[in-house]
């Protein structure tokens, strides 16, 4: 007999023996009274064996088919091995005729090892210690929010804060993220700080390169090419949480700097950035913490800005053809012919593409003049080709597909909606030049 059982007898006993009246006890038991009566008569005339529920220990009537288990599973293990529970189902109902419940399968599924329910899937990040000193691992991201609420557009806030102390490092509104910005905002870092030990970042394409076939590059984008050259490190975090104190700094900058912006009635990019340096000495005063060993492990940057201005801008390889010309960005760019140029055709030149717009050839850090080629004075010239009389021809040409072409229908405006062919091309003048001709 089941727990339950054995607690009816209990209460039954007590109301034969009247210990305990009917009300009571179907309080105590959660049915009614006139069940209990039921009970009562049930166990004066067959005993206690009787209060046992009848289909205990006997199969269901509404049961499933133990094949029906066997078939299903089969076939989520060779073409929906992939498959969540859900959609699952789905394909067995459409596509196989399978008539038992979503959930059912689910636990199938679950038993038979083929899927984890939320709770098993549920992974525990363990906390990890902040870094011991100052520039031993600054975390960067960019939070996109309505910084400026109403008054402006939504835009971009890059982040670099500190590992080891949650020192906000540097802080830049922009319009997006992107290399470009990226690189705006790591010299402005640079510039202040020197050279951390490594950056800490999520898994934007800014700073991971996600195809792994992707030609070119070296299998690494702009941003982590400009770090390498500078001997910084780039780690990539596998999930948010990875990176919670970059993060949390978010939501907080959210909240504060949102206010404060609305305080000082800033609305623009420029305005923001420039009310950036207070905000950030004030929050390091009331946030940062100290670190665990003293000392800063920021290096010199010694470069010259030339220098500097190089390595943070776009860089790509691109190939001479024999013709001397260079493709980039949809333009075409002619090299002068010159000893030097003579010998790189068929080699690769790298273009490196600044934020104001200019581009610079180079081979072997060698800067080569170019000129843009212009396909609007290419086709003009052709045109004063005069013992050809290319223009005259392909005007002749134009002129007889125009009289081949039938007229367009105009619709009318009577009601019926009818069309009406547009009136007959007047009469082209005489003395059309043709190619033909002498």
């Amino acid at each position: 007999m089941s727990e339950r059982d054995v607690r009816r007898i209990e209460v039954l006993s007590e109301v034969v023996s009247g210990r305990r009246t009917i009300a009571t006890a179907a309080a105590v038991l959660a049915v009614t009274p006139r069940h209990v009566h039921r009970l009562l008569r049930r166990l004066q005339s067959g005993g206690a064996a009787v209060l046992a529920h009848k289909a205990r220990g006997r199969p269901s009537n509404n049961r499933i088919a133990v094949g029906t288990r066997d078939d299903a599973l089969a076939l989520v293990r060779d073409k929906y091995a992939d498959f969540g529970p859900t959609l699952a189902w789905e394909m067995l109902t459409q596509q196989h005729g399978l008539k038992v419940s979503r959930e059912t399968l689910r636990m199938w599924m679950v038993e038979a090892g083929m899927w984890l329910s939320r709770k098993q899937r549920r992974n525990f990040h363990q906390p990890r210690l902040r870094r011991e000193s100052l520039g031993e691992l600054v975390q960067i991201d960019g939070s996109e929010h309505r910084w400026f609420e109403d008054r402006a557009n939504p835009c971009t806030l890059l982040v670099f804060i500190d590992d080891a102390t949650g020192r906000l490092m540097q802080l830049r509104f922009v319009e997006s993220e992107s290399t470009t910005s990226y690189f705006e905002a790591l010299r402005g870092y640079l510039q202040a700080h020197g050279r951390p030990l490594a950056f800490y970042s999520d898994k934007h394409t800014v700073f991971r390169v996600s195809r792994a076939e992707a030609q070119g590059g070296q299998g690494m984008t702009q941003f982590g090419r400009a770090l390498a050259e500078l001997n910084i490190e780039i780690l990539c975090a596998n999930s948010s949480q990875a990176k919670g104190r970059v993060e949390r700094v978010n939501r907080t900058l959210q909240d504060r700097l949102v206010k404060e912006l609305r305080l000082a009635g800033i609305a623009t990019l420029d305005a923001g950035n420039a009310f950036l340096p207070g905000f950030i000495e004030r929050f390091n005063a009331h946030f940062a913490v100290t670190p665990a060993r003293a000392g800063d492990l920021h290096r010199p940057l010694n470069l010259p800005p030339d220098r500097l201005r190089d390595i943070l801008c776009h860089h790509e390889r691109r190939h001479v053809s024999q013709q001397l010309t260079v493709a980039y960005d949809r333009q075409l760019f002619v090299l002068p012919r010159n000893d030097v140029t003579e010998r790189i055709a068929g080699q690769y030149v790298e273009v490196y593409h600044y934020a104001d717009g200019r581009l610079d050839l180079r081979w072997k850090g060698l800067s080569l003049p170019y000129v843009v080629f212009d396909k609007e004075q290419r086709v003009s010239q052709a045109a004063t080709v005069e013992n050809k009389r290319l223009g005259a021809a392909l005007a002749f040409i134009k002129a007889q597909r125009d009289d081949e072409r039938p007229p367009p229908r105009v619709k009318t405006n009577s009601e019926a909606g009818g069309y009406r062919p547009r009136p007959p091309r007047p009469p082209r003048r005489a003395g059309l030049l043709n190619p033909a001709q002498p």
